[in-house]
């Protein structure tokens, strides 16, 4: 699969989630098999460039090619000069969200409220396209409601203007993450263009993500949640999808690997005290449903130094692994 000039190593990327797809977790899943990945989305509002989020969201050091950054927004101008300023700071792909539902994003008619606008849609597609070099892709979601999916109509625009390729979220913004992903729109959209396109939504498993591409004939998939706590997903769907055996999951030792270095590198990236909330998080995903965590995480989730959070972890993991000698 390619993205502009880019070959991907392979298929399988990671979605940009606010919140989560930090440069950290973003260089830990490209460890563990993703073939892309994309930033957080960046706000094009030029007055917030300098804010410590934004900074941090636009700090690419170390990141491997190609580097893919989202902007999001609602003004053509703006979102171009958004594009520009980033390939500046070292992006070589740009994105642009048109498919977050959260209500503070399309509160302000931008993300997947963009949608409901086909001709404004075009607009910020061209204006972007013409202020960059690089490629640019899409992210969108099926359109407004269930009873107004006009994905195949907004990924006709993205074709005739010139987007390098599409994730598509099998839901529609009113649905949020309610229910369950739909893939007839997205099959629908595949048939209709032919620029790359990334289903989106509730691949979960390999046998289920070997279904998605067959059924959808989609060129690649998004992963999202499911690969909070468990960045080991990008090997396993590879796996299967080249040779079609399941993959064993990581080893209790491999887990404690992980999550220490993924921690550490939390604490450069945020700062530590920063970095001590931030992690919070992505503890309480590795940790989800797995035996005798329940106190640990209670305890991982109140304390307040890095040193702290790190013997704790290590004392539980060396806890368990002793009951199971």
């Amino acid at each position: 699969m390619k993205i502009g000039s880019y070959k991907l190593s392979n298929p399988i990327a990671l979605a940009p989630m606010a919140g989560v797809t930090d440069r950290p977790f973003r260089q830990l899943c490209r460890k563990l098999g993703a073939g892309y990945v994309v930033t957080e989305m960046v706000t094009s509002n030029p007055t917030l460039r300098n804010t410590r989020k934004t900074t941090l969201r636009s700090n690419f050091n170390g990141e491997a090619t190609p580097v893919a950054v989202q902007i999001v927004g609602t003004c053509p101008e703006r979102l171009a000069q958004a594009a520009h300023y980033n390939v500046g700071l070292g992006a070589q792909v740009i994105d642009i969200n048109m498919g977050c539902p959260a209500k503070k994003v399309c509160n302000k008619l931008a993300g997947s409220a963009l949608l409901d606008d086909p001709p404004l849609v075009k607009r910020i597609l061209d204006s972007v396209i013409a202020a960059v070099d690089v490629p640019v892709t899409l992210k969108i979601r099926t359109g407004q409601t269930p009873s107004d999916r006009n994905g195949v109509e907004i990924a006709r625009i993205a074709e005739q203007c010139g987007i390098s390729a599409l994730a598509v979220h099998g839901r529609t913004r009113s649905e949020r993450f309610r229910g369950q992903a739909e893939y007839e729109t997205i099959r629908q959209i595949c048939k209709d263009i032919s620029i790359p396109v990334f289903a989106n939504g509730d691949v979960t498993t390999a046998q289920q993500a070997r279904y998605v591409l067959e059924y959808t004939g989609a060129s690649g998939l998004m992963i999202g949640r499911a690969a909070q706590g468990n960045p080991w997903i990008f090997r396993e769907l590879n796996h299967f999808l080249e040779q079609g055996r399941t993959l064993a999951p990581p080893t209790p030792a491999e887990i404690r690997r992980v999550m220490r270095d993924h921690l550490q590198r939390l604490y450069q990236h945020y700062g530590t005290t920063l970095g001590v909330r931030v992690a919070r998080k992505h503890i309480a995903w590795y940790l989800k449903g797995r035996k005798g965590t329940k106190s640990v995480v209670y305890d991982l989730m109140r304390v307040q130094t890095a040193n702290e959070q790190l013997h704790l972890l290590e004392q539980h993991f060396s806890t368990q692994s002793r009951l199971a000698a």
